[in-house]
């Protein structure tokens, strides 16, 4: 990333020096960074907050968090400019990104190839929910989890920002829904997104009771985004044959498997990473067509949660780990 000279055209941005717990992310005056070629700079409106953000600026992501750095890996906003060869894209166009970095700032930069168009419906709030969770839940259900229509599907936390997404998906490929989530009134926001059943996680008989919604057998796939002792749990509710997605780790807990668990009953885990996914172009382009069309029934809407200011990032940070958040978090760094 190259930048204007020190002092000539700065922007307030998010900068961790170190790695640990949410307090190290700190409001700093940077300079305006200038687009490389290939990349373009986007004025940012709102940025997606993560677990896999919470997890890098900690230093316990899948790879190593460098420092300094700003976080953010999902953003939207407006192009402001054009890095060297950049064609088909102009200044002024909404775009959202991901970017993988650098979205908590006035101003952030992004590869041409991680942009992704947003629909003129969406807002800005809207464009920075839905890279992360959408292709998400699209590549848990469908081409990995191989999710087809009248099967079940367990989606854990299901009021969060992949929860919400998940069950969305899910219903309009056809799917039945066992939803999972830590209070009552997340529970109602999986029925209003169209839940065929609702659980909630500390049931002492949350097991058996997956099971007997999918008739019991347990169900075909499950979306495993809590890792730890639930992992255990998550087999448990599989059905024979069935197919654990392992998205996430939630609990920041080791979780143990006995593969000769899995023998026993045919199942199949599999793990999801986002950004190993989108580096292959036919996955990703195939997914984004098919984003598009659901997106175009009006039935897919990126659910937008509390949304904050940049100087309290730290904040957003501690109430997504402390699961006192529904939907997406964004936060507005123009605020």
């Amino acid at each position: 990333m190259t930048t204007t000279p020190t002092g000539e055209g700065m922007m307030r941005a998010i900068w961790v020096e170190e790695l640990g717990e949410p307090d190290v992310l700190r409001l700093r005056e940077l300079p305006i960074p200038v687009p490389a070629a290939g990349e373009v700079r986007l004025k940012v409106e709102a940025v997606g907050i993560n677990f896999a953000d919470v997890l890098a600026s900690a230093g316990q992501y899948l790879t190593r968090t460098r420092v300094p750095y700003t976080p953010g890996m999902e953003f939207a906003g407006t192009i402001d400019a054009l890095g060297e060869g950049v064609t088909g894209l102009e200044v002024g166009q909404r775009v959202a990104s991901l970017g993988g970095r650098g979205g908590l700032a006035e101003f952030a930069l992004s590869p041409t190839a991680a942009l992704i168009p947003v629909p003129a419906s969406f807002s800005g709030a809207q464009a920075a929910a839905f890279p992360v969770s959408y292709f998400t839940a699209y590549f848990g259900l469908r081409t990995l989890g191989r999710g087809v229509p009248g099967e079940w599907v367990l989606v854990q936390a299901a009021a969060g920002a992949l929860g919400t997404a998940s069950i969305q998906l899910a219903k309009q490929m056809g799917m039945n829904v066992v939803a999972m989530a830590s209070t009552e009134a997340k529970l109602q926001i999986a029925r209003g997104l169209g839940a065929d059943v609702t659980l909630l996680q500390d049931d002492p008989e949350r097991v058996q009771k997956v099971r007997e919604a999918a008739g019991g057998r347990g169900v075909p796939l499950v979306l495993e985004v809590v890792g730890g002792t639930r992992f255990q749990e998550s087999l448990d509710m599989a059905a024979n044959l069935g197919r654990v997605i392992v998205i996430g780790n939630a609990s920041r807990e080791q979780a143990d498997m006995r593969p000769v668990e899995l023998m026993k009953r045919n199942l199949s885990v599999t793990g999801l990473w986002l950004t190993s996914l989108m580096q292959d172009q036919e996955l990703a382009q195939g997914a984004a067509q098919e984003l598009a069309k659901l997106l175009a029934t009006g039935n897919v809407v990126p659910q937008v949660g509390p949304t904050y200011p940049l100087a309290d990032s730290a904040g957003a940070f501690r109430d997504l780990m402390g699961r006192k958040t529904t939907g997406k978090v964004i936060i507005e760094p123009q605020r």
